[in-house]
């Protein structure tokens, strides 16, 4: 770079927001204010209700507990940012700001990812290996799991961050987005940005699709033996227990698909956005939803969180 080209490197970044329409910010911002409440009462729900339920101290709801932990931190690291900036009206957020909040973003995204197929691994052991269970999967391993998918987490977000952050920005400096995300950010670089972009592609997709093809082994599993079993309750009882998993798999794998695992040449800001919301901001905050709709455990778990004393 030239002595002009270092003096004007960009300092800080502009976020533009949740949208370009000012007449639209008042709506929005009161829509997705709504939204990050509900996905912080449902998820605190969840973690109040298995750690004050003995009955709920297994390895599922253990998974389930660190599951909407990392979603309470997942919303908090993009929408409050978002909406203060909306509601001040301005979106400045300096450069190591924007470094760590991406970083912070990529490490529980990709620790969710992890944490999804540690799950879909403890139901494979307890429908397809019943009478091991209990000795496989212990408390240690348990713990190992999630441990391992924090940290694999973050060694992938530091990739992707130094990947994303190694192209020089001198301008300009207004990101297309409500948060730093690295597809926005890439497009303000000074330099060419394709081997960044082709590299990010290609480490992300083995990442994201070597954990997706061990979530389907672990599938492919329990379907073979639900299959098997000769009883109807025995099958809704199994499935039962792990309908709820799946359909948080394809709710996270499709939104964060559409996000990730598509060329760089076929990125929309406006599409952008509109899919982010759905991974970043819905996903967590359906979760809940999600998890409580068919496990009765869950339902009155809540049900004597809330209820009054007597």
């Amino acid at each position: 770079m030239t002595n002009e080209t270092v003096a004007t490197m960009v300092t800080e970044f502009i976020l533009r927001g949740f949208s370009d329409r000012p007449e639209l910010r008042p709506v929005s911002t009161a829509c997705f204010l709504l939204i990050y409440l509900f996905a912080l009462l449902g998820n605190g729900s969840i973690i109040a209700a298995v750690t004050r339920d003995g009955r709920l101290h297994t390895p599922m709801y253990f998974f389930l507990k660190n599951l909407s932990f990392l979603d309470v931190c997942y919303t908090s690291v993009t929408v409050p940012r978002a909406l203060a900036s909306t509601l001040l009206g301005s979106g400045v957020i300096s450069f190591g700001e924007c470094v760590a909040q991406l970083f912070l973003f990529v490490t529980l995204c990709a620790s969710e990812c992890f944490l999804l197929t540690s799950m879909a691994y403890d139901r494979c052991l307890a429908i397809h290996r019943p009478l091991l269970y209990r000795a496989l999967m212990s408390r240690k391993l348990c713990v190992e799991l999630v441990a391992g998918a924090w940290v694999g987490g973050a060694l992938y977000a530091v990739f992707h961050t130094a990947n994303t952050f190694s192209l020089p920005f001198c301008g300009p400096n207004v990101i297309d987005h409500f948060f730093c995300d690295s597809s926005p950010i890439m497009r303000l670089a000074c330099a060419d940005p394709h081997t960044n972009e082709e590299v990010g592609f290609a480490v992300g997709g083995c990442v994201i699709l070597g954990a997706f093809a061990l979530t389907l082994v672990s599938y492919a599993l329990i379907i073979s033996t639900i299959a098997q079993m000769r009883s109807a309750s025995g099958r809704r009882k199994a499935f039962s227990t792990c309908s709820s998993h799946l359909a948080t798999v394809v709710l996270f794998y499709v939104t964060g698909s559409f996000a990730y695992l598509r060329p760089a040449s076929h990125y929309s800001p406006t599409q952008g956005r509109l899919v982010s919301v759905f991974y970043s901001i819905l996903t967590p905050s359906l979760n809940p939803v999600v998890y409580c709709l068919r496990n009765t455990d869950m339902q009155a778990a809540l049900r004597k969180l809330f209820a009054p004393s007597p």
